[in-house]
């Protein structure tokens, strides 16, 4: 069962990536971007770049080769991290994203696919397998370094390029007091998911080994 999650999350999200990619990038040179230009843009989504993580934790997982290569992704905390980062994509999209366009084709395939698709198939191998109890609190300082480095990179960039992946980081549009909502808004999520995160944990790390719980608070 966590094999079977963890190669069709791997699969998935590669498909998901690698299409994206290949009609985002045209689409973005006839809108006016370089070849450059449109890559950077593509690499400036949290949905992309939370998905990256997520294959490369499959990755670094399911062959020697990959663990050699991406060693850091393997690690429990990592794995943690990233089902935080990924669920908070797909709550943001379905709650607040989803309502703004109306994707057709292709690009609404890609939508479904890193949305929705890829984070229930991580999250769900993250509950099977990925769980062990080894988290701690202070790992969510680490986590929060995500999220917070990478609004002030979408914010940095916007008055440089003159355009923001996400329509509520848009301040000349929005204002900034509304950007700061948003933002804010978006971080306290993630840190509420982060606390989620550490207590499912121990919780799920408890319920596969209940004898040795039990025989540790007997003997403590």
């Amino acid at each position: 069962m966590a094999r079977l999650l963890q190669i069709a999350g791997l699969v998935i999200g590669l498909a998901g990536l690698v299409l994206q990619i290949c009609i985002t990038v045209p689409a973005s040179m006839e809108a006016g971007r370089s070849f450059v230009g449109s890559l950077v843009f593509y690499f400036s989504f949290f949905t992309i770049l939370t998905n990256i993580g997520a294959v490369l934790v499959h990755v670094s997982l399911l062959s020697p080769g990959g663990y050699a290569w991406f060693p850091a992704f393997a690690g429990p905390r990592t794995r943690a991290g990233v089902a935080v980062a990924i669920t908070l994509v797909f709550i943001v999209y379905a709650t607040v994203l989803a309502q703004l366009w109306q994707p057709q084709g292709l690009f609404l395939l890609c939508d479904v696919l890193l949305h929705y698709v890829t984070p229930v198939l991580f999250v769900l191998w993250w509950l099977v397998a990925g769980a062990d109890g080894s988290t701690r609190w202070r790992d969510i300082s680490w986590w929060m370094i995500y999220p917070v480095a990478y609004l002030a990179y979408a914010l940095t960039r916007a008055p440089i390029s003159g355009e923001v992946p996400y329509p509520f980081l848009d301040v000349a549009k929005n204002g900034a007091a509304s950007v700061a909502v948003s933002a804010l808004g978006i971080t306290g999520l993630f840190l509420a998911l982060c606390v989620v995160a550490v207590l499912a944990d121990h919780g799920i790390s408890r319920m596969r080994s209940p004898g040795v719980h039990q025989g540790t608070k007997t003997a403590s």
